[in-house]
């Protein structure tokens, strides 16, 4: 032996990897670096999510707040005549502005007798009624950026100076989508959501879902605090008051496929393809 090892002669168990050994660890070294990539981007997009819910979506529900708390009525009321609806300063009865019309007492001052009531308002041209889904109001005259300003409230980042109602992300295929906040009041019965709600349109049914878990603790649809745009009126939505009803659509159709009226539903699934954007209500505490 100790001839053998003055030669320099290797013993087996010094013998190098087989290729099949390798191509094992190779393998195995390729999926943990797969999962690992994968786990990374679903983190990515959770993160992305949780910033903004934290930096524009609650903070907008904090300015609605903090502008009822600074001038005493909801985002575009009459301060002297209020009637409790956003953009309530140009509502009319008796064909006149509220905080003008119905001096007589003729008619009650009541939701259903009011006219104009409605409109959403946003900062600039926002997007024409039912261009989203159903449920698309008119827009209002008055400019949210405006209001706001005027009440001395300082509003969030947003997408830029000029565009703090805006929100610029990516939906999962990596395509950037823009997410717009807007205000309005929804009338009695109204599935959405009836009375003052903040409008969220240019989610994606992703966002959507986290948004509403966080908000209400149930990803439904039609039901809590937080649910899609639809205009029906609980009546004749055999889903009202029951849980099941799904947010519309999936992360892999493409919006120009038309066919995303179901979340089961599978539509075409590229990557190139702009994940369909869905609009959603939170209800006001005031």
């Amino acid at each position: 032996m100790n001839a053998d090892r003055k030669r320099g002669a290797v013993p087996p168990f010094q013998a190098g990897f087989s290729l099949l050994e390798m191509a094992v660890v190779l393998g195995v070294m390729a999926l943990i670096v797969g999962a690992v990539v994968t786990a990374a981007q679903s983190m990515q997009r959770n993160a992305e999510h949780s910033r903004i819910a934290q930096k524009f979506v609650y903070e907008w529900k904090r300015l609605y707040d903090e502008y009822y708390q600074r001038t005493g009525v909801v985002v575009g009321d009459s301060q002297i005549a209020p009637t409790y609806m956003v953009n309530g300063g140009e509502t009319e009865i008796g064909g006149v502005p509220a905080g003008r019309g119905n001096l007589s007492g003729a008619v009650a001052g009541v939701p259903e007798n009011y006219r104009n009531t409605g409109l959403k308002v946003c900062h600039g041209q926002g997007y024409p009624r039912d261009s989203v889904g159903p449920g698309d109001k008119n827009l209002a005259r008055q400019d949210l950026r405006e209001l706001m300003q005027r009440a001395g409230i300082r509003m969030p980042a947003g997408r830029a100076e000029g565009m703090e109602d805006r929100y610029l992300y990516n939906d999962s295929n990596n395509n950037a989508t823009e997410l717009q906040v807007c205000f309005q009041w929804n009338p009695p019965s109204t599935i959405s959501g009836a009375g003052n709600v903040m409008v969220l349109r240019g989610l994606t049914p992703d966002l959507a879902r986290y948004l509403d878990q966080l908000i209400d603790g149930k990803a439904d649809a039609l039901e809590g605090r937080f649910r899609q745009q639809d205009e029906r009126l609980n009546s004749s939505e055999p889903s009202s008051q029951q849980p099941g009803r799904e947010w519309s659509a999936n992360n892999t159709i493409d919006i120009n496929e038309g066919a995303f009226q179901s979340a089961e539903a599978t539509g075409r699934n590229r990557d190139e393809d702009r994940v369909v954007l869905l609009t959603a209500h939170w209800a006001m505490n005031q």
